[in-house]
């Protein structure tokens, strides 16, 4: 029993944080959508961007799948201004 315990925790530990990795755009700098936010049309989410060092607040605009990435097209609202993310499609 004291293994199974062992290997659970050992799984936990080294279970990364999951994440969907991106690119803005139109910068290029990295973004983060992590996990237990819910990416659909209309909904707002939490994103980190990468360049700006902070959590933005978006609205999901548009959702599209191109071959192994998918297009979010988000507004910004702590900006003001539309944006769109190519994330990694695992």
């Amino acid at each position: 029993m004291r293994n199974w315990f062992l290997l659970l925790w050992l799984f936990c530990l080294l279970t990364p944080a999951l994440a969907w990795d991106g690119t803005d755009s139109q910068t290029g700098e990295p973004v983060e959508i992590e996990k237990g936010n819910l990416v659909r049309e209309g909904l707002d989410i939490e994103v980190y961007d990468h360049a700006a060092d902070e959590y933005r607040n978006v609205t999901v605009e548009d959702i599209t799948r191109y071959g192994s990435s998918v297009e979010v097209e988000v507004y910004d609202n702590d900006a003001g201004e539309y944006r769109t993310f190519e994330m990694e499609d695992d």
